[in-house]
């Protein structure tokens, strides 16, 4: 049973570091998806979850850290026991999310390994019933375990901490480390926004009582439709299925944005934004269109209270266009952010924190 036991905890604990470093990478990800959970249950049970909206951020970052730090502290063997208690909580609480989301279909992904790999609802539902069991294997056995550590083990578990902490805040200051969106550097939103493979289906049929499959739709005319199953609906949808740009008079600007040269200031809401950068946001718009024409400066928002008042305030000379939020916070996470495109490519993303000189964007293409 020893062996068993340290099998559990390695396997246990090394998930839980996994999903945590993935979700410190981004934590602006996981407030994200938080939100969408206080949204749903502020309807479904209380007004008061309106109440933690606010608080996510911070929210995010304490749930990200824990996951690595209890994760690593199992492994190491740092109060075990207390460390067993902690992980059966918040996985108890992980597991009515996830069940939640896969039996009401209230929040489709619930973000337990970020953008890095995506799980369907129920697929994230069977992941932390399978945790419940082995952690709930431990548990039972608690006593078994010592409640002390070793020096070694504390710090290594402090080190964690630190780690992880300064991972996220820096995360949250600028953008993620590695980005695992659609909107990455290097991605071409145009193509990722067409059909990956043709698609395949299935067809169902009933002829005199009897039911037939068939991958293409049979001609004769005695047989009745039943049903149509896509066989690879992952490969043959869009990755990207929301992107659309456009102007404040409601004209289609999508492909224009996914042509040529493109520098896009990203302005999720005006109220959050880091109204401080724009002086620096200012120069660059001031730079590109007097040094390099080629290159359209375009200002996406989904802000559409008096947006343009605020644009004037802040002086920024280029039009604005309309995209929907959450488009916005995928294509990066800060507000404002900087994105650089060249024929629908991703070339190169800027945090409002490091604003790039007007000098440094050809650089990019």
């Amino acid at each position: 049973m020893k062996i068993i036991n340290q099998i559990i905890s390695v396997f246990v604990g090394a998930l839980f570091v996994f999903s945590g470093l993935i979700k410190i990478n981004d934590p602006m990800g996981t407030a994200i998806k938080l939100e969408e959970y206080f949204e749903v249950f502020s309807t479904d049970f209380a007004g008061f979850f309106h109440w933690f909206i606010p608080i996510s951020v911070p929210l995010a970052v304490f749930l990200c850290v824990t996951e690595v730090v209890l994760g690593l502290a199992l492994l190491v063997n740092y109060k075990k026991q207390l460390t067993i208690k902690l992980l059966a909580v918040i996985i108890v609480f992980f597991t009515f999310l996830t069940f939640y989301s896969a039996y009401f279909n209230k929040v489709t992904d619930c973000g337990c390994f970020g953008d890095a790999i995506p799980l369907t609802p129920w697929q994230s539902f069977g992941k932390d019933v399978l945790l419940v069991v082995l952690i709930g294997i431990l548990l039972l056995q608690i006593k078994k375990f010592g409640n002390k550590a070793t020096k070694q083990a504390g710090i290594i578990t402090l080190g964690g901490t630190v780690f992880s902490l300064a991972v996220a805040l820096y995360a949250l200051a600028y953008i993620p480390p590695i980005d695992f969106r659609d909107y990455k550097v290097g991605n071409n939103i145009a193509t990722l926004m067409q059909p990956q493979a043709p698609c395949e289906y299935e067809y169902i049929v009933e002829k005199e009582g009897e039911q037939f499959t068939f991958t293409e739709y049979p001609t004769d005319k005695s047989y009745t439709f039943k049903e149509m199953k896509v066989l690879n609906e992952e490969e043959c949808m869009p990755k990207i299925v929301d992107y659309n740009v456009s102007s404040p008079e409601g004209e289609d600007f999508t492909a224009e944005s996914l042509t040529g040269k493109k520098l896009f200031v990203v302005v999720q809401k005006v109220a959050s934004t880091a109204k401080g950068s724009y002086d620096e946001i200012t120069e660059l718009i001031d730079g590109i269109n007097e040094k390099y024409p080629d290159i359209q400066v375009m200002i996406l928002t989904s802000d559409g209270n008096n947006f343009d008042v605020f644009r004037h305030e802040v002086q920024m000379a280029a039009s604005f266009y309309y995209a929907d939020a959450t488009v916005l916070k995928a294509m990066i996470r800060s507000n404002p952010g900087i994105l650089l495109l060249e024929d629908g490519v991703v070339k190169g993303k800027w945090s409002h924190r490091r604003v790039p000189a007007a000098s440094e964007i050809p650089d990019k293409l």
